[in-house]
């Protein structure tokens, strides 16, 4: 405190004060059963508050409540001197005798009658008020991580769990100014946040008790004490910044924001609780103004209200529970402060589509002539062609098991990439959120890695495909604001270009009825209400994809109308801009059929589709037989039996020592293991031999093995791993087994399947299956 007495200028509106002069000329009553004023503790507390700071101190006196009497509060400004602590100490005095506390806000200001937050000018201290809870646990956590305090004083309260509340201090080395003065004020929030301390020390012009005073309130009557002062230990205010910035929450600790301080009323309570001017409540008229503002702001950024219905929402708190209510001016000010911060903190808001916030004020609406005229380009497809356009709803529907997710993951993987699948093309790589709630984390990767990618298509999407595991939420209110904070985590600096929610039943939600997917109202709530919010709030040209189960229908039904099985198929239909079913036509087959409907662009024909080494294909569909499918079918099956049976022949009569030429083969096995004729075994043969499935051996190459030279056009007939019995037997050294003697007989030559010709093979030890060439 500055040494010298002599004023700077005259002090309007200061009340001074001096041992002998009190406020009344009437005898003190003293209470000889109570506390009174220490002097000395009230010096101590002010050097360590107040010893560097110039300016005005503001001072604050009222009735504490609970002890039945009533009285006005005082407000008076003393000088930052040498004389200040003498001062506060008659002040004291007379405030116990009125059964007054004393306050004091731990900073200066400039003139009299000022002592808002924008006052404050000088602050020298960062205080926490520790008044729930563990109190020695968290002043053990304070001290571990920050070091000694200056000063801790018990204010005179005591928690429920009987322990006593207490103000925790630092001195800086220095008083903060100008923007340090903010900083101050963040580091007492942030400490506060961190051990559950008193919030409203974020607020500069939070006044406090003065140590040295006397408590009154609820009836019980003690001394503000100081317990541990250690007023030569001060901290730099950067350096400090940095160790809370260091120090973790106290155990049990959480930092989401609650109204839940035991002597203030709750929520619910605060937006029906009357608040006077002067904290004759305890509950200031700024505390319940901030936390009915607090409420309706996040109502508002949750989606549960409008824009409009929020701020009748505070002028209605304002009117009915503030006395006197507030200027309007002030209301909105800090209704946009709040809200500010609350978006800075959770991010942008999801506003309901009836806010109309999000779009144009008017409904648009265009004549045919500017239709018409209109020549600028169409939107870039997000997928071409027009199969997922720019604010586009796409729908992919299949029964269980029939691959949706394989191929979902697998289309997804290369539209991020920037490379086309199955006809459908992206214009770049494009940034994908998969939004999944089927597969767990360590089972979606292993899906990941065992779907038959090429590698360039994997390196290319490593970084604009994001997925989630499997998740236990609803896309609700909650659910939505959760998938918004995720994609712009996972997509910082552009939004995605598409998000894929699969499947839509574990996510539903289906309104305030609680409809399931099936109800048509439930599921137009929830494309309107919960998908369409949800991508308006991301980007409004983001394309969106649904996942979703089928019905079971008839073939005939599939045939005729395959959109007709998904679930709550009228709402969705009447929605997406683009539809999808994956469907198997012959449940016996491996193909699928991609069924597909467009809204914004043409008819696009159905797609044969199938796995062919592990990667999806479309397959020609002139190979596809449109009569009398089923009995191909049985036919192909049949064909199919044949060939085996003929192969297993081959393979087993070579062990036995025996090679037959095509003829020979053909007149030895006719009607056996349901072959049928001499011809039939021969047609089936000549199929083989020109599929690469069967080989021959001849000339040279039959005698090197001990077979009689023959005349066939084609030599002794040959399948892969064919081995050729000798007639003798050989012992294993190993295990002493008996077998039979057996020499590997490979092929010399192969049927051309263009001209049928007999061409010498290049590598016998190595089988070719012409398919394979063709392929």
């Amino acid at each position: 405190m500055r040494d010298d007495t002599t004023p700077d200028g005259p002090k309007e509106n200061i009340v001074h004060f001096n041992p002998w002069r009190d406020f009344n000329d009437a005898a003190p009553q003293i209470d000889v059963f109570g506390d009174e004023p220490d002097p000395a503790q009230i010096a101590q507390f002010m050097q360590v508050v107040f010893g560097y700071c110039d300016g005005l101190i503001p001072v604050r006196s009222f009735i504490d409540k609970g002890q039945g009497i009533d009285g006005r509060p005082h407000n008076i400004w003393l000088e930052a001197d040498h004389s200040a602590p003498e001062k506060i100490a008659t002040f004291a005095t007379w405030a116990s005798r009125e059964g007054a506390a004393v306050y004091v806000i731990p900073g200066t200001v400039a003139a009299p009658g000022r002592a808002k937050a924008t006052d404050i000018l000088q602050m020298q201290t960062v205080v926490v008020d520790l008044d729930t809870g563990d109190i020695a646990a968290k002043r053990a956590h304070l001290e571990r991580h920050l070091g000694a305090a200056s000063m801790v004083v018990e204010s005179g309260g005591v928690t429920a769990e009987g322990q006593r509340k207490c103000h925790v201090w630092w001195a800086l080395t220095e008083p903060a100014e100008g923007d340090d003065m903010a900083r101050v004020c963040r580091l007492r929030g942030d400490i506060a946040a961190k051990v559950g301390g008193d919030m409203h020390f974020r607020s500069a012009h939070q006044p406090i008790r003065v140590a040295g005073s006397v408590y009154y309130k609820n009836n019980l009557k003690t001394q503000v004490r100081i317990v541990e002062l250690n007023a030569d230990r001060e901290r730099d205010l950067a350096e400090f910044i940095e160790a809370v910035t260091d120090m973790p929450p106290a155990p049990g600790v959480s930092l989401q924001p609650a109204f839940t301080h035991p002597d203030k009323p709750v929520l619910d309570e605060v937006l029906v609780t009357p608040v006077r001017e002067g904290a004759q409540d305890d509950w200031s008229r700024f505390e319940g103004a901030s936390a009915a503002i607090g409420h309706f702001i996040r109502m508002v950024h949750e989606g549960r209200m409008t824009k409009d219905e929020g701020w009748i929402g505070i002028c209605g708190y304002n009117a009915a529970m503030l006395r006197p209510q507030w200027p309007v001016e002030r209301l909105k000010r800090e209704s946009e402060r709040l809200w500010e911060r609350h978006v800075k903190k959770y991010g942008p808001p999801l506003i309901r589509l009836d806010s109309g916030a999000p779009g144009p004020v008017e409904m648009p609406a265009f004549t045919l002539g500017a239709l018409l005229d209109d020549q600028s380009p169409m939107p870039e497809d997000i997928i071409a062609p027009r199969v997922l356009t720019p604010g586009g709803l796409l729908v992919l529907g299949g029964a269980p098991k029939v691959g949706k997710s394989d191929l979902l993951i697998s289309w997804l993987v290369h539209m991020a990439a920037g490379v086309p699948f199955l006809g459908f093309t992206p214009p770049r790589p494009l940034r994908i959120f998969y939004l999944q709630a089927e597969i767990q984390y360590h089972y979606l990767r292993e899906r990941l890695k065992q779907i038959a990618l090429p590698p360039d298509v994997l390196a290319a999407a490593r970084d604009t495909f994001v997925a989630t595991p499997k998740l236990k939420m609803l896309l609700d209110t909650e659910g939505s604001v959760r998938v918004a904070r995720a994609i712009r985590t996972a997509f910082p600096d552009a939004p995605p270009d598409i998000l894929c929610v699969d499947p839509i039943r574990n996510l539903f939600d289906g309104g305030p009825d609680g409809g399931g997917e099936n109800d048509n109202t439930a599921m137009m709530f929830f494309l309107k209400e919960r998908v369409e919010v949800l991508r308006d709030h991301i980007d409004p040209d983001c394309g969106v994809i649904l996942i979703h189960h089928t019905k079971k229908l008839s073939k005939h039904q599939v045939k005729e109308d395959p959109f007709l099985a998904l679930s709550g198929a009228s709402a969705l239909r009447g929605f997406y801009t683009s539809g999808l079913i994956l469907h198997r036509p012959d449940e016996d087959a491996s193909e699928r059929k991609l069924e597909i409907e467009l809204r914004n662009g043409p008819a696009l024909p159905s797609k044969l589709i199938d796995k062919v080494r592990g990667q999806w294909v479309e397959i020609n569909p002139m190979n596809e037989r449109l009569v009398r499918a089923e009995v191909g079918a049985k036919h192909d099956a049949e064909r199919m039996r044949k060939h085996d049976v003929i192969l297993g022949l081959l393979y087993e009569e070579a062990r036995r020592g025996k090679l037959y030429t095509l003829a020979q083969f053909s007149e030895a096995f006719e009607n056996t293991g349901g072959l049928g004729g001499r011809t039939i075994v021969h047609d089936r043969l000549s199929v083989l031999a020109t599929k690469g499935k069967v080989k021959f051996i001849r000339g040279p190459a039959a005698t090197r093995i001990g077979l009689a030279a023959e005349r066939s056009k084609y030599g002794y007939l040959c399948v892969e791993g064919m081995l050729l019995g000798m007639g003798g037997e050989t012992v294993d050294p190993d295990t002493g087994e008996v077998k039979p003697e057996l020499i590997p007989a490979l092929p010399s030559h192969y049927k051309c399947p263009q001209t049928g010709a007999v061409l010498p093979v290049e590598n016998p030890s190595v089988w070719v299956y012409q398919e394979e060439d063709e392929a």
